[in-house]
């Protein structure tokens, strides 16, 4: 069964930087659309960034410019690089994965997304 295991979370000051890794276990992912979301409290689920199978990726706009997604599908790894962070950054952050066939992008829901990790939390201070 596939298993998704996020790390490198933790506290940072404003302006700081952060990798987060999730390592995939179960299935190629190399074939999947891979994701970042994440979850502010009392906020819904958002998408962070995406990376598809064929290595094309997309942001979402709060993100563009200071996020980087990549992946590294020989050790089926996927990784979110995050610079110039924000208190509004602040937030339980989640990989997933489909293997569904949906469009590989940040407006599709998490509900269309079958592998989640348990999540990893960011907390950015000003």
């Amino acid at each position: 069964q596939g298993q998704l295991v996020e790390s490198g979370g933790g506290s940072v000051q404003a302006g700081g930087s952060l990798r987060l890794s999730c390592t995939a276990s179960g299935y190629a992912y190399s074939d999947y659309c891979m994701a970042w979301f994440r979850q502010a409290p009392g906020k819904e689920r958002e998408g962070v960034a995406t990376i598809g199978r064929d290595g094309f990726k997309t942001y979402a706009g709060s993100v563009n410019g200071r996020f980087t997604v990549s992946k590294d599908n020989a050790k089926n790894h996927l990784y979110l690089q995050r610079s110039s962070l924000k208190p509004d950054d602040t937030a339980m952050y989640y990989c997933a994965a489909s293997g569904k066939g949906i469009p590989c992008s940040t407006g599709t829901p998490w509900d269309q997304y079958n592998y989640w990790g348990q999540g990893t939390q960011v907390t950015v201070s000003s």
